[in-house]
């Protein structure tokens, strides 16, 4: 062991074991006894030179070796000393082995997920497991020490047991099914099976039993079932579709939502390819991400496809991968949600934005050239004052005033179009309006479409708002338009009509009575009849993606209902559609105090009296409105902006009967000027003009009394009368 060292024996084991207290402590106890005269043994672990201890050995023994060491005191010879020493690190091994085989058997046998136990033949329990106590709620030590025998934990033998459990019959074996007391005081069916041991004479020695608690195994069995149930029925019945594919992308299940999508049975896309339900053009996209380096260990997407076909529906794809217990890739889950719908939407939405977009810039256009136009209908009716019928000039003044006013419907069929325009329904001549709007329709439809008008006589009126109307007329030509892409004509025809029967279209009829008849024809190609129900619903359209909104169709339906009309369509493949919008025609009741009405107002006096502050930062607008309300005697206090106006008010403190206000003005505009004012003047009246609709400062504004609106352009007599009837109130 020392290798020819000449040192005392002792010196060497104490050096050797110098970092390790105890052992140093064995050495040091032993050679003080051998002194003594008294022999003694010991065994200590010594630092090894043999590299790792076999396999089984504790991991605080490895690098160590075990020496047996013993001190002889020799009789006759004072203070001489017989040591021996052994190696004995293959029989410690070998022990240690042995206890912790011996330690995973009883853990094993305690804690197993079956009961065992022993008993006599009189029932004693020799021995239970932990598992076994536990469920009947009792310790090992009342069961192994006789307190509580078997009959004291079987309650009673299952009546449906075929063969019952008689633990000493006189077979070697036994099984059956018993129930035993459980721990929480309820009993629980369990099963036996045990062997019998017998002495020589045939008496029973001991049981060898094992017990399976089937009240368990049978819960778990019925939540295993429930927890497979509800899988299924989140697979099946998922709103997306689900496909379980191999690493190739070969489909090994898939549930009805997939199937759907496919539009095949689930059986018939077991075991096809993944790849050949997609378009072409997006398989190298779901190839990159099922490929096994790709991806990683989680889920991607989404990646959009579409599903093969001329009509294949776009989907949005997320890709998980699952992997073996081992950490191997098993598969992939994909699922499928159909997002045609969503990106018909999104294209519907960026198409309305656009839409909004134009609006604001028509409306913003319409402002500036209502004030321009404004001026110049002002100026005129101001010439016309001192140019009469007979003058030279007065032909060019109304060639002036007219061409203004033909402009003035052009801003209003703009702010139409834009949906704009403030509703206002009122009697209307449908010819008027359709001569009105051919000029606008011709630039519509472009050149190659020819434009033909037939006006019926005796039409009557209608009562109706007219940028609605006019919107009806715009929407129907330029579907028209759309319909004759290779050129065409397009006819707008007229007429009164009598309708003596109830005239029936899907769930609505039109009554009999008195109507003004609107009729569109095209010849384009027409609509396929399976798409007549269906034309008026909104955001349907037959046109290609990103060519319409699907919007123009519902939009004449509604305006038509609203104004208390029908529209009927009829059309045919290849040879063009018509469009008959029935107006139902004023009473003539109605169109008679309208007639006086006009009649009182043009011949009515517009002069008055009374102090205004008119409020205006377009310079041609204001100068008109102020002459022309001191020409009818009016004092008239001008401003050029809202915050000139608020210091004249305050500084002066001179009585205002009426303010007269442009909405949009910079810094402090109109709606702000009339709640600064009235919060001195509550009393004070107010008449908005502006080139915008009315309904663009309403809602800033409380609804109480006082609030007048003129739109923007207006002409002298109306300006002048609208200020006489409100100071009138």
């Amino acid at each position: 062991f020392f290798a020819g060292d000449p040192r005392p024996i002792p010196e060497l084991l104490r050096e050797q074991v110098k970092d390790d207290p105890e052992a140093s402590r064995q050495i040091r106890q032993l050679e003080e006894q051998a002194r003594n005269g008294v022999a003694g043994t010991t065994e200590i672990r010594v630092s090894s030179h043999r590299g790792a201890s076999p396999a089984g050995a504790q991991a605080k023994d490895q690098g160590y070796d075990w020496r047996f060491v013993a001190a002889y005191p020799l009789p006759g010879h004072r203070g001489c000393v017989y040591w021996v020493m052994d190696d004995i690190t293959p029989r410690r091994q070998m022990e240690q082995i042995m206890r912790e085989e011996q330690e995973r058997f009883v853990d094993l046998l305690e804690n197993a997920p079956v009961g065992f136990y022993s008993c006599d033949a009189e029932g004693r329990f020799l021995f239970a497991n932990y598992t076994l106590c536990e469920w009947l709620g009792l310790a090992q030590n009342e069961l192994e020490l006789g307190r509580v025998r078997l009959h004291d934990v079987v309650q009673t033998a299952l009546p449906e047991t075929a063969a019952p459990f008689d633990p000493f019959g006189d077979g070697e074996r036994a099984q059956g099914e018993v129930i035993l007391k459980g721990a929480s005081g309820e009993g629980f069916r369990a099963s036996i099976r045990q062997d019998v041991v017998r002495g020589e004479d045939g008496v029973v020695l001991r049981t060898r039993s094992v017990v399976r608690d089937l009240s368990r195994e049978e819960a778990m069995a019925a939540a295993l079932a429930a927890s497979e149930q509800r899988f299924e029925q989140l697979f099946a019945k998922a709103p997306a579709g689900i496909a379980l594919v191999d690493p190739g992308g070969v489909i090994q299940e898939c549930n009805d939502a997939f199937s759907r999508l496919i539009g095949k049975p689930a059986d018939q896309l077991h075991q096809v390819s993944i790849f050949d339900l997609l378009f072409d053009e997006d398989v190298a996209t779901l190839r990159s991400i099922l490929a096994p380096e790709g991806g990683g260990g989680g889920g991607s997407g989404p990646i959009e496809a579409r599903l093969a076909g001329q009509e294949g529906p776009v989907c949005s794809l997320y890709v998980n991968r699952t992997r073996t217990s081992e950490g191997s890739l098993d598969g992939f889950v994909i699922h499928f949600i159909d997002s045609t719908e969503q990106k018909n939407l999104e294209r519907q939405f960026a198409q309305s934005q656009k839409m909004q977009a134009v609006g604001q810039l028509a409306g913003g256009i319409a402002h500036d050239f209502n004030n321009l136009l404004t001026a110049m209908i002002g100026f005129s009716d101001l010439l016309l004052l001192r140019h009469r019928p007979g003058d030279q000039s007065f032909a060019d003044i109304m060639q002036i005033k007219q061409n203004a006013n033909r402009a003035a419907n052009l801003v209003r069929q703009l702010l139409a179009f834009s949906r704009q325009q403030t509703l206002q329904p009122r009697l209307l001549n449908i010819t008027d309006i359709l001569a009105e709007l051919s000029h606008l329709l011709r630039r519509l439809i472009g050149e190659n479409i020819e434009l033909k008008m037939s006006h019926g006589r005796d039409l009557g009126v209608i009562k109706a708002d007219q940028g609605q109307l006019e919107q009806v007329i715009i929407n129907l030509a330029v579907n028209a338009r759309d319909a004759m892409q290779g050129g065409g004509e397009l006819v707008i025809r007229t007429a009164g009509v009598q309708v003596t029967e109830a005239r029936k279209s899907k769930d609505e009829a039109m009554p009999p009575g008195s109507y003004v008849l609107v009729e569109v024809t095209d010849s384009g190609c027409g609509i396929p009849r399976e798409n007549l129900d269906r034309i008026f619903d909104p955001f349907f359209s037959t046109k290609e993606v990103g060519a319409g909104t699907g919007l123009g169709l519902s939009t004449v339906y509604g305006i038509v209902k609203q104004t208390g009309g029908y529209v009927f369509v009829e059309s045919q493949t290849g040879q063009g559609t018509v469009f008959s919008i029935f107006l139902p025609q004023a009473a003539e009741e109605e169109v008679a105090e309208s007639a006086a009405e006009t009649e009182a107002q043009a011949h009515r006096d517009l002069t008055g009296a009374g102090t205004l502050m008119l409020v205006e930062d377009e310079d041609a607008v204001r100068a008109f409105s102020a002459r022309a309300l001191r020409n009818k005697g009016y004092n008239v206090l001008e401003a050029n902006s809202g915050e000139t106006a608020l210091a004249m008010l305050t500084e002066e403190g001179e009585p205002i009967d009426l303010l007269v206000t442009d909405v949009v003005m910079p810094n402090l505009d109109g709606p702000s000027l009339v709640k600064e004012v009235r919060a001195e003047r509550p009393d004070l009246k107010v008449i908005f003009i502006s080139g915008y609709a009315e309904d663009s400062f309403r809602k800033r504004l409380d609804e109480d009394a006082g609030i007048h609106f003129l739109p923007k352009p207006f002409s002298l007599k109306q300006l002048a009368g609208k200020v006489k009837e409100v100071l009138g109130e």
